[in-house]
């Protein structure tokens, strides 16, 4: 009888199917801990992505902030001064990269980033735990940035992003053309990761996310820098036309890689210091709710892609009277 009593307080060994229901990491971006709420995760998170369109100036980003900035660091008028030399022209790029740091793909990053930070209590081990993805980012980030901007050096004079003709009503300009086809892909890229975030579609990057953990950082970083190969910001642009007129392949793989490196430095900064100001409060109330990072993630990731896709494929269309009509606020 007590053997029988002992026998029966002994736990239930857990079956192959309950074993498979656990919920299972697939990659950095997928946690396996879905949010109950996917739709309205969704939902929000587009609306988000919309109405950000519907705000967003990039006259006040791009000429207020962005040429503000650029005229303070370099001590000069950015635009109005041409890039006299090599140095002059590294200095120009890292510089107009820093003038440039808000961009949604900054945004997407950082935040599904996020649940990352915090973790162990030494300060110089959470500095190496949010540094170690950040190298793995700007890893793919400087390949896609050097190889664009050798590109430009051997053939830049004969591509979209060389001519400054204005876009007229009722027309498309090559140049904006490139420019919606690359900001498009990359924010239906995003949809899609954080769709997956969600558990809604599977995770893209869970093949090569098993042999290489760090992949998706390096896709995320990859991300980033394709930026430069549609980006319409003026100061992208002068410093494209200097590397496209010189020639010079060293030249423009350092221009543009260092283009990259500023559009990250100050989020990046900003990004350790808030990981050391709070990042163990955010990993206790992630680790509370493990759903809460899929939510983080998700949100981070569709905000940012509804945004490309919306306003680089159809405000613009509105902005050029090709469509009838796009809602946008008075200042945008």
């Amino acid at each position: 009888m007590a053997e029988s009593t002992r026998n029966a307080k002994l736990p239930k060994a857990a079956t192959p199917i309950e074993l498979d229901a656990a919920p299972k990491a697939t990659s950095l971006f997928v946690n396996g801990h879905f949010p109950k709420r996917r739709a309205l995760v969704i939902g929000l998170s587009a609306l988000a992505g919309f109405l950000l369109t519907v705000i967003w100036s990039a006259e006040f980003v791009d000429g207020v902030i962005g040429d503000n900035v650029a005229n303070t660091l370099l001590g000069h008028d950015a635009k109005e001064t041409p890039i006299a030399g090599i140095t002059a022209g590294i200095a120009f790029a890292l510089v107009s990269g820093i003038a440039g740091t808000f961009t949604a793909c900054n945004i997407a990053a950082f935040g599904a980033l996020a649940p990352l930070i915090g973790g162990t209590h030494s300060i110089r081990a959470r500095i190496v735990q949010m540094l170690k993805p950040l190298g793995w980012m700007s890893a793919g980030m400087l390949v896609v940035s050097a190889a664009y901007g050798v590109l430009v050096a051997l053939v830049g004079t004969s591509m979209p992003q060389f001519s400054t003709a204005p876009s007229a009503p009722g027309e498309l300009s090559a140049r904006t053309i490139q420019t919606m086809i690359i900001y498009g892909l990359i924010g239906l890229t995003m949809i899609y990761l954080g769709l997956a975030a969600t558990g809604v579609v599977k995770d893209p990057l869970a093949g090569i996310a098993a042999r290489r953990p760090n992949a998706p950082m390096v896709l995320m970083g990859a991300l980033i820098g394709a930026f430069l190969i549609g980006r319409p910001f003026p100061l992208f642009r002068q410093m494209f036309r200097d590397a496209a007129e010189s020639g010079n392949i060293l030249y423009g793989a350092a221009a543009f890689m260092l283009q990259s490196i500023g559009n990250i430095l100050i989020i990046t900064v900003l990004f350790v210091v808030f990981g050391l100001v709070a990042g163990s409060r955010i990993q206790q109330w992630i680790s509370a709710k493990p759903s809460r990072s899929a939510v983080i993630i998700a949100a981070a990731f569709i905000v940012a892609g509804v945004f490309l896709v919306l306003y680089w494929d159809v405000r613009v269309l509105a902005r050029r009277e090709i469509i009838p009509w796009y809602p946008m606020a008075p200042w945008a």
